[in-house]
């Protein structure tokens, strides 16, 4: 039994106590006759430990032989099995079956010899209660036994192991490509697609800042020379009609001279 089990047992073992002491001393308050308080203590025991071997070791035996049904449907399958941990269960199942009807023989002979040495009378039911659930837990676990493997066999026909075993090894795949994935989109390993891509698209930004920042620096430039060609074009234009002035003042000096 797991922790889970074993602390509702042990809830339920308080409060089966607590109400067999509550419901005989109601009783006795209302003068009802209801026996000693040995025997209500003997019953209250006696179910209390037919509870235990009723449930404990046939639950083990029986939880073995499901798991050995399983490994040789397995066999059959041709899926490897550990023979060390199947020859555990083998084992298990064995000594749990011989563990449980012991234990209910020997409580059945204790809780007779109760009755016969005249500790409380409840010892004959509850020898008989023993002896007749030797019988009645494996006819009750046998029930369920087959009705789980006509469960079975039906999810087999409907979903047979080969398709079955087919499904998970392409969900392995898929499993396994999804890894493959998240690892490539992953920017934090170097190596993966999309760690490649950021560097990429911030190398490619930087180069587009320095193009953008060439591009200025050349528009600028280009400005600066369009404004220097403009004055120097000015300038000559100036100096040309300077030099045309100039020209006229020769000629006429020239003329001046020749009319002289």
């Amino acid at each position: 039994m797991g922790s889970r089990d074993t602390g509702g047992f042990l809830v339920y073992t308080i409060a089966l106590a607590i109400l067999v002491l509550g419901i005989f001393g109601v009783l006795q308050l209302l003068h009802v006759p209801s026996g000693n308080f040995l025997d209500w203590l003997v019953g209250a025991a006696s179910f209390w430990w037919l509870l235990v071997i009723v449930t404990v070791p046939w639950n083990i035996h029986f939880g073995a032989k499901a798991v050995l049904a399983d490994v040789a449907e397995s066999h059959k399958q041709g899926i490897a099995v550990d023979e060390s941990q199947m020859r555990y269960v083998q084992q298990l199942a064995q000594r749990s079956l011989w563990a449980a009807i012991a234990l209910h023989l020997l409580s059945a002979v204790g809780l007779y010899a109760l009755a016969a040495t005249g500790i409380s009378s409840i010892g004959y039911i509850s020898s008989a209660a023993a002896l007749l659930f030797t019988i009645l837990r494996p006819a009750i676990a046998l029930y369920q036994y087959l009705a789980d493997r006509l469960q079975s066999i039906g999810q087999t026909v409907r979903y047979p192991r080969e398709d079955v075993m087919e499904v998970r090894d392409r969900l392995t795949q898929v499993e396994s490509k999804l890894q493959q994935l998240e690892y490539q989109f992953n920017v934090e390993n170097l190596d993966s697609q999309a760690a490649t891509f950021q560097r990429l698209t911030t190398a490619l930004r930087q180069d587009l800042t320095q193009l953008a920042t060439a591009h200025e620096n050349l528009k600028a430039t280009n400005q600066a020379d369009h404004e220097r060609l403009s004055r120097e074009g000015r300038n000559a234009i100036a100096q040309l009609s300077t030099d045309g002035q100039v020209l006229d003042h020769v000629r006429e000096l020239i003329r001046f001279f020749k009319e002289a």
